[in-house]
């Protein structure tokens, strides 16, 4: 099953405002998305490029361990975005 979450920041103009903390954050976060990559579970990832959302596509066993991947993001658990899961179905890939 795939589903895709949305992140968005608290605050505009995220990518250009962030605090050193904030930026320390997203840097965990990416090292996040990099242990799902190889850990087989992640399809693809990236942020909007002025900050204002971000999209994680994932692939689970559930819905379930779908939240609880999004859940323990790091940009999710430090409170500086809010998260949106949606069930999703990847129909066309470029190789």
């Amino acid at each position: 099953m795939q589903y895709i979450y949305f992140i968005r920041p608290h605050k505009e103009n995220f990518a250009e405002t962030m605090t050193e903390e904030e930026g320390n954050i997203m840097g965990t976060h990416f090292l996040y998305l990099q242990e799902l990559l190889e850990a087989g579970k992640l399809i693809l990832a990236g942020p909007e490029t002025t900050g204002k959302f971000g999209i994680t596509i994932i692939e689970t066993e559930s819905e379930d361990e779908a939240r609880e991947i999004m859940m323990n993001d790091p940009a999710v658990k430090s409170g500086i975005v809010s998260p949106e899961l949606f069930p999703y179905r990847v129909s066309l890939l470029r190789k």
